[in-house]
């Protein structure tokens, strides 16, 4: 099985990737030859684990019959200062709102996510250290 996409130069520092027939600009900031029209590279590593895992953690709290009416996780990557500036920790922080919410359910709903299912936070893992915290807002 095999993943391929295309990324393909514009001009300047802009780059654009076709992901499942979804259009992508990536580019930098003024100060090092782009025009800001779309998001750096870097981050959107957060953007997949964030994506990954919150797929997973509502598909899972569906099937256990968890019923949040909000959900957001903030990612919070921590950079080395020197290049190859890599990220070396990731957080998440996965915010839940709801009424009566129980957390040893949204707990373990995270656990299979991280543990089992999100293939990009087992991907990351392998270099990156994972970590997370969970926030209820009772409704």
């Amino acid at each position: 099985m095999k993943d391929a996409i295309n990324v393909k130069w514009s001009e300047d520092m802009a780059f654009e990737a076709i992901v499942d027939n979804h259009r992508i600009v990536l580019d930098s900031s003024p100060a090092v030859g782009g025009k800001n029209r779309g998001p750096r590279p870097k981050p959107l590593i957060m953007v997949s684990l964030a994506g990954c895992t919150g797929m997973d953690v509502i598909s899972i709290l569906k099937k256990m019959k968890v019923a949040v009416s909000g959900f957001n996780i903030q990612v919070v990557g921590t950079l080395t200062e020197e290049h190859p500036k890599q990220y070396t920790a990731i957080k998440l922080i996965y915010e839940f709102s709801g009424k009566d919410l129980p957390l040893d359910k949204i707990k373990h709903a995270i656990e299979l996510s991280q543990e089992k299912y999100c293939g990009v936070s087992a991907t990351l893992k392998k270099t990156i250290e994972i970590s997370y915290e969970i926030k209820i807002n009772e409704l």
